[in-house]
């Protein structure tokens, strides 16, 4: 799954566009590297999102199409 869909679909990021925006802006970061919003998200793939006054440190527990609000934090676990 693409990296601006996943920050949508786990409710990471509100709107896909601003998941994109993000992405060229290089403010998410993958596994120590800047990413583009076509990077392609697996399981076990550290996420940073430095979005506002505080960044979010984030563990990729599972890709799902979709998501419901209640099993949207399932997809992943915040590490800092």
């Amino acid at each position: 799954m693409r990296l601006d869909k996943y920050l949508k679909v786990s409710r990471i990021i509100k709107r896909r566009t601003v998941a994109n925006e993000a992405c060229d802006a290089g403010r998410i970061v993958v596994n120590g590297k800047i990413a583009r919003a076509s990077y392609d998200v697996k399981e076990n793939d550290i996420i940073e999102v430095n979005l506002g006054s505080r960044p979010i440190k984030l563990k990729v527990l599972s890709v799902n199409e979709y998501a419901t609000k209640e099993t949207a934090a399932n997809n992943y676990i915040v590490i800092e």
